[in-house]
């Protein structure tokens, strides 16, 4: 069995690791990558769309860097075959930050997006961040176009001539009946993986799927895409306009009754279900498990709840508002910060009915499971970006660990609710970083001598080695850890009895950004 294979990892007696090789082999054998849980993403985009491919030109990296711009490309496409498999055009994006993809979802996919953040810092950014989007927005448009006509002939070059002139009809329709995802009700997790129930759906449409004239396709496609882009520049709210000519009103110079106008013609615009519906509204608002969409959103309508990188308890209480509110008919959820979930168990607290970040499922409550800080902050490392040379920072974490020994043994203290951050980039010395950590902690530094700060340094510098080694075994346990809290989450979804679908989707390249895994549930269609 797999115990007997992994039994001799560490002694039995000591409980001391005695296996390295054998550590990392059940690390890796534990890991989302090898357990085949996961949906492919080409799987679940296929279910959702057929084989009606979207190709867009516009490219995020022209705003965005390359981290940012690669989740909201990936994230985006997703979401809005989503809510077109819905029927819906109502996007909320929990922990909108500054609206990276809510107002690429706005402007690009024509959804109405609201973006809801805790900081009004994050809001007030994202409407400025609009603000400037849109005026370069042609711009994006008229490349993307041409980066599409580009894309177009190179396929062209690549098909036989004959195929050009073929015109049939297409089987519009992305899902059949008898396999529909709103229909499988009674599925299991087993029966999506690994070949996960889409492949087949997706195979029998494409068996369907003939030849399409690709002039005309690429007529549609062009004109599609340029409906939807220039479709934003009249219908973005009046505190996201900006005036590009002198020809165009002066906004600043509107009174008050015309500024009322020209919202209110706004929000009729937005109330429309025409290809002219795509607005961004960035909100401010904490969101907790028991937050009343409707009364931060007030024309809230059946919608798709979407988090990039929620962090903490948020990612946990999104899928619980998803659960519980029955207009939110789907959900795609990345968290991020898994060291600040909070743990039921963790402190043996006595309130089973909060909505505690962790467990989420039943199965693990009843077990009284409990992960620790320490773990939880393990599961945030990278093992994917180590694994390509972008090495742990061993100095910090070295100067980090000599002063925990400080601060314990000079001024007494074990916990505190400070935090030293990032003062290792600010340091010239170790020196420097001490006294520099030590009045971010409120300790007096001024008993302590520069001698006594480096003798302490001396004394532990020949243990470096041994540090940066148990980093790399926490780096090599920390997609197991990511396992356990995300199939906490999974098996919440799956123990609810109004959802048609849930599984986990591998979205983003684990290099570019290592929290690359979605949780992603759609509704029955009765709920």
């Amino acid at each position: 069995t797999d115990d007997d294979t992994f039994s001799n990892v560490f002694c039995e007696n000591s409980k001391k690791l005695i296996n390295v090789h054998l550590f990392a082999l059940a690390a890796k054998y534990y890991s989302l990558s090898n357990l085949g849980v996961c949906t492919p993403l080409g799987d679940v985009l296929g279910a959702l769309r057929g084989d009606n491919q979207g190709t867009t030109g516009i490219k995020t990296d022209e705003f965005m860097n390359n981290k940012k711009s690669h989740e909201v490309q990936v994230m985006s496409e997703l979401v809005d075959n989503i809510a077109n498999y819905c029927g819906i055009k109502q996007v909320i994006d929990i922990g909108s930050g500054k609206g990276y993809l809510s107002s690429f979802l706005s402007m690009q996919y024509n959804l109405k997006v609201y973006g809801i953040d805790s900081s009004n810092t994050n809001t007030n950014g994202a409407h400025e961040r609009n603000r400037k989007l849109k005026k370069h927005w042609r711009a994006y448009q008229s490349r993307g176009r041409a980066n599409l006509k580009s894309q177009r002939l190179e396929k062209a070059n690549d098909r036989p001539v004959e195929s050009e002139i073929k015109c049939k009809a297409i089987n519009e329709k992305p899902l059949n009946n008898d396999s529909s995802l709103q229909s499988q009700d009674q599925v299991t997790i087993q029966d999506l993986v690994p070949s996960c129930g889409f492949t087949e759906i997706a195979a029998s449409e494409s068996s369907k799927q003939t030849e399409v004239d690709l002039v005309a396709q690429t007529q549609s496609d062009e004109s599609k895409l340029s409906e939807e882009v220039l479709g934003i520049l009249n219908v973005l709210p009046a505190d996201a306009v900006e005036v590009l000519s002198s020809s165009q009103c002066n906004c600043g110079e509107l009174c008050e009754e015309e500024r009322t106008q020209r919202k209110m013609a706004s929000l009729k615009a937005k109330a429309s279900k025409s290809s002219e519906s795509n607005l961004y509204f960035p909100l401010t608002s904490c969101i907790t498990a028991e937050t009343e969409l409707s009364d931060i959103i007030t024309d809230l309508e059946d919608c798709v709840m979407v988090g990039l990188h929620t962090c903490g308890d948020l990612a946990a209480n999104t899928l619980r508002i998803f659960t519980a509110k029955p207009e939110i008919k789907a959900v795609c959820s990345v968290g991020c910060c898994y060291h600040l979930l909070s743990e039921q168990f963790e402190n043996q607290e006595d309130c089973p009915e909060a909505a505690w970040g962790f467990p989420m499922c039943q199965y693990l409550k009843d077990k009284g499971w409990c992960c620790g800080r320490n773990a939880r902050m393990s599961a945030c490392l990278a093992l994917e970006r180590v694994a390509v040379g972008q090495m742990l920072p061993t100095e910090s974490l070295f100067y980090r660990a000599v002063l925990q020994v400080i601060i314990e043994e000079i001024y007494g203290v074990t916990k505190s609710d400070r935090h030293v951050g990032k003062t290792f980039s600010k340091s010239s010395s170790f020196v420097d970083y001490v006294r520099k950590s030590l009045k971010k902690l409120e300790l007096d530094d001024s008993k302590l001598p520069d001698n006594c700060i480096m003798d302490y340094y001396e004394k532990y510098k020949h243990r470096m080695n041994e540090l940066e080694a148990f980093n790399m075994l926490k780096v090599v346990l920390a997609p197991c850890i990511e396992v356990l809290i995300l199939l906490d989450r999974l098996c919440y979804l799956k123990e609810q009895d109004n959802i048609a679908w849930s599984g986990l989707v591998k979205l983003f390249d684990p290099v570019k950004s290592p929290r690359c895994y979605a949780v992603i549930a759609l509704k029955k269609q009765s709920c």
